[in-house]
């Protein structure tokens, strides 16, 4: 066996530990502890989300970076696009129609969670290396937990640093162009596939420079412009597609919930492949638990800590709940699922719209998957370069930068399989340290959400 081979068997099998039943039980039954502890206070007050996003209550000389709709948009940026579309066909193809229902589950019980972990992140910030005030797991753990905990701070920044890499985005969003753009121009043959995928790296490469640049303050500009925009234009698209097929809807439902409770549909036919893959798929695409989003939250302009949890509980509904069940609405109802063996990710996709929209279809997916697939590559830069910065302090900056830039280059003509499976196992391994703190840390959060409702009339 080579030893390529070897190490992506390794990976399989770490991947497969870290998200064993464990984590399943922190992530689900975490969060179901933080919405029956919270007596479902967050869901009660999602009209409130809107007001603040409008900026009802902003004041430009908060503490903080960014507006709360740039830091809401910012961690969008971060799981919208290729979680929605290549996650989503990776779940189906893995797991079976089934594993829709679990991403379900994650983004219903992800809404407290959330909640809970965007108000700590502000709630218990803390000074980098320049003296800036940052937000993040890490600094949670750090700041409200004290120096017993550290080593927790460590791990979550330690993952991050594995986890938090553009490799899958600049993988997919290269193969996108290369399948539904390229090829069918003649631009490419099988022969320059590489030289192709290497010039397009670059070019993604020199691209994500020009924003990192700007920081946070660019970022957050960036992906208030961009997120919304594309995620109306997405929308529609997939309108388009289920009112072609509207009279297959309800099965396409009934045959997500009774895959979810069978595993008929899934690779071995295993109940347990289902579950697994969809809470991680789920995990994977609207990050709640996992602590990621919380890095954006926590750069958030405000005295009140609460306001961001509130702000932050709209991504999942976002995320999961509406976009990834309109892409999955799509595989289902047009088939492709059945018929895609040995397409991956969002070649899936891509190969679904074509069933309606022709050869447009991957055309049109493109104008929507290459913005959001480069906003999360500039927003998980901020949040690499937040954890770098934490293990070894703000003056190497330049040096996590460079090895980045490198990594999109690389990610673009990598395997899919190696790649997909070194940051789902360092999401899991992020999500300890996370949920750890915020079910210790639950009760503050609990006191801080009664007294803001209390003070704060109409929210």
């Amino acid at each position: 066996m080579s030893f390529l081979a070897s190490f992506e068997s390794a990976l399989n099998t770490f991947v497969a530990f870290a998200w064993g039943t464990p984590l399943l039980v922190l992530l689900v039954g975490g969060g179901l502890f933080l919405l029956i502890s919270s007596r479902a206070r967050p869901y009660r007050h999602l009209g409130h989300s809107i007001d603040l996003l409008r900026g009802k209550y902003d004041d430009p000389d908060d503490p903080g970076q960014v507006p709360h709709r740039q830091a809401l948009s910012t961690a969008l940026s971060g799981t919208l696009g290729l979680g929605n579309i290549a996650g989503v066909a990776l779940a189906i193809s893995t797991g079976g129609p089934g594993a829709i229902f679990w991403m379900w589950v994650t983004a219903l019980v992800g809404v407290a969670t959330k909640f809970f972990t965007a108000t700590l992140a502000v709630m218990y910030r803390g000074r980098d290396g320049n003296g800036e005030l940052q937000g993040g797991p890490m600094y949670v753990i750090r700041e409200g937990m004290g120096k017993k905990w550290l080593p927790l701070a460590y791990l979550f920044a330690l993952a991050g640093l594995c986890g938090l890499l553009p490799v899958f985005q600049s993988n997919q969003t290269v193969q996108l162009l290369r399948e539904s753009f390229a090829q069918p121009l003649g631009w490419v043959s099988a022969e320059n596939t590489f030289a192709f995928d290497l010039s397009l790296g670059v070019a993604l490469a020199i691209a994500a420079m020009l924003v990192i640049v700007g920081r946070i303050q660019r970022i957050g500009r960036f992906a208030v412009r961009v997120v919304p925009a594309m995620v109306v234009f997405y929308m529609a698209l997939t309108l388009i597609v289920i009112g072609y097929f509207w009279r297959e809807v309800p099965a396409a439902f009934a045959l997500i919930f009774t895959d979810a409770f069978s595993g008929q549909a899934a690779a071995g036919g295993v109940l347990g492949t289902v579950i697994a893959t969809g809470i991680s798929r789920g995990a994977f695409s609207n990050e709640a638990g996992i602590g990621s989003e919380s890095l954006a939250h926590g750069a958030a302009k405000t005295t009140e800590p609460v306001r961001e949890g509130v702000v932050a509980m709209l991504g999942p509904i976002v995320d999961t709940l509406v976009v990834c069940t309109c892409t999955a609405l799509v595989i289902l109802l047009t088939g492709v699922w059945q018929h895609g063996e040995g397409i991956e990710g969002v070649s899936l996709t891509a190969s679904a719209f074509s069933q309606v929209f022709g050869g447009w279809g991957p055309l049109l997916l493109l104008v929507m998957v290459v913005p959001l697939a480069f906003s999360t590559i500039v927003t998980y830069w901020y949040y690499g370069v937040k954890c770098f910065s934490f293990l070894f302090g703000s003056r190497w900056q330049s040096l996590y930068t460079a090895v980045y830039v490198v990594l999109i280059v690389l990610g673009a003509v990598a395997s899919l399989s190696i790649v997909n499976n070194i940051i789902i196992g360092m999401y899991a391994v992020m999500a300890i340290p996370t949920m750890t703190s915020t079910l210790l840390l639950s009760g503050r959060v609990n006191r801080a959400a009664r007294d803001y409702f209390v003070k704060t009339p109409g929210a």
